[in-house]
Order: C-alpha cells, then structure tokens, then sequence
C-alpha cells in the first residue's frame, strides 16, 4: 500500500538513514530499501539521492512530492481521529516540537493533565531551536511547537501560554546577592556573558534601554554552557526565568527594567487540525490560564 511506502520515505529524510528508518518503523532495513524502490519503479522515477559521503538526499521532484506525501499522511492521521472519536476510541499520535526549557517546565504540565482524560493517545517529541521548530511546523513533520511569538511565527495560530520573564544570573557568592532588584546600570563594568541563541534579541533590547554598554567577555550559544560558565563566576548573564530557574548551581534575581518573551504553541492551523491536537491546545490553554 503506497501510504506504508509514503510513511517509510517520510521516516527516512525526518531521520537521514535507511537503517534509523528501519529501527523507528520496526522494519528490516532491506524492507525499507526495497519499498522505497519499488514506489520509484512504479512511478518510474527516482526520488532519493543515496551517497556513501553526503547521505541521503531528495531528488528534484522528491522535493516536490515530499510535502504531498506528509500531508496525506496527516489526513489519515485526521481519519483516524474523527472515526476514533465517533465510536468513542481514542487513538492516533501528536507530534510536539519543543525546546529545552520548554520540556522540562511546560510540557510535562499540559502532559500531567491530558494523559489523565486521554490515556490512549501516543507523542512524539522533537526537540530543538526556535528556528528548527518553525521549519518543522511549515514542513509537516510537528502538528504543534513551543514558539517564542515574534514575527517568524506570524504565519501560524498561536495558543499564549505565560510570559517568561528575563532575569540577571550570577555566581552564589557575587557582589549582587543581597539585591531584591538589579539597576541595569550595575551592569556597566561587570563582564558579562552574551548569548548568541534564542533570546539574545531580548537581552540586547534591555541594554539599548538602559543605555548601557555590556562588557561582553564571552559569546555563547548553548545555554547549558552558559550556565555552567556563570556557576564558575566567569560573568553574569541575562536570560530568561523559565530555563535559569533551573539551574540550582547559581542564583537569579530581578531587573529594574522589566523585558519577557512570551511562550506560545504554534499550530499551522486549528481549524484543519486533527481532534487530539485541538483538544491538546484546549488543555495547555487551561493548564496556564492566570486567574482573574
């Protein structure tokens, strides 16, 4: 059947390798070989590049009938929720992007509440940048992601979860301890630790506030080596409360200047989406509605 072949070509460029594929699909690697061969011997073309050095890669009109292929497997995917909701059996798989900080303080909430009311549902999890979460959900490979709104998520329909709020981290032992709130002006002669990710826009936009210039001594991308950085007194940092909140090493305080990202999920669309994923919206969208 071609939505089996359509699933094993999918699996293949999601994971880059006819043996990952296999391993994921529960499948010998000589099955996925020979089903993605006989679909391009039926079609009589050729959709996949196989190259010892480079991997794998579409051809030209792989390319092309790629995103076609996900979205009849999403239409299934949407059959087979509305046929499991009729006859009152739920089944069926949501694909969640997320990053880090996301994984361990938000979606195990919504998780917690969900799998109470719908037990049978099944997850997959993807876990990555802002940007690569964005590409997953124009692509088809997520049905809904942890977003940080800004203009890159425009495009889609946004469930707001909380305001994450940016907040100075410092070594235990720092000058800045003792202080309920830190004067962004404090910050002029400290060095300081930037972050090149996901939230560095944030950082800079406090600064160009203040009217102060950082005396950056390192540049880092991954956040976990920030905070490792900072908990060696190497600098300070700003960033986000929901991600340094849990880093127990160091300590967290207040700005006198008040800058948050506000944390969404995306979905390409609720209206068209499957009944799982819009009641898993329906339950994020309670776990973190603030009372009035």
């Amino acid at each position: 059947m071609s939505l089996i072949r359509f699933e094993i070509i999918t699996k293949v460029m999601e994971v880059g390798s006819f043996t990952k594929a296999a391993e994921r699909l529960n499948m010998t690697q000589s099955a996925v070989s020979h089903a993605i061969a006989s679909l391009e011997s039926e079609w009589g073309v050729t959709l996949l590049i196989r190259d010892r050095r480079k991997g794998i890669a579409l051809t030209e009109v792989g390319q092309k009938i790629l995103p076609h292929m996900r979205e009849v497997l999403n239409n299934m995917e949407k059959i087979n929720h509305e046929v499991a909701l009729a006859t009152n059996l739920e089944i069926g798989t949501i694909h969640i992007g997320t990053f880090s900080s996301a994984s361990s303080c938000l979606l195990p909430k919504i998780l917690a509440k969900f799998q109470k009311k719908h037990p049978k549902i099944e997850f997959r999890f993807y876990e990555g940048t802002y940007e690569e979460i964005t590409e997953w959900l124009n692509s088809g490979i997520i049905d809904i992601g942890f977003v940080v709104e800004d203009r890159s998520t425009s495009d889609f329909d946004l469930v707001p979860l909380i305001k994450d709020e940016m907040v100075i981290a410092f070594h235990p032992e720092h000058k800045f301890f003792n202080k309920q709130t830190v004067n962004m002006q404090d910050l002029q002669d400290e060095p300081f630790i930037m972050p090149t990710g996901m939230y560095q826009a944030h950082v800079e936009a406090l600064f160009k506030q203040a009217n102060v210039k950082p005396v950056i001594r390192f540049e880092v991308h991954d956040c976990n080596t920030i905070a490792n950085m900072v908990q060696e007194g190497l600098g300070v940092t700003i960033g986000p409360a929901l991600f340094l909140k849990t880093q127990q090493t160091i300590k967290i305080g207040k700005l006198n200047i008040i800058n948050w990202r506000e944390v969404a999920l995306a979905c390409s669309s609720i209206s068209n989406a499957s009944p799982a994923v819009k009641e898993f919206l329906k339950v994020a969208k309670h776990t973190f509605d603030q009372p009035k």
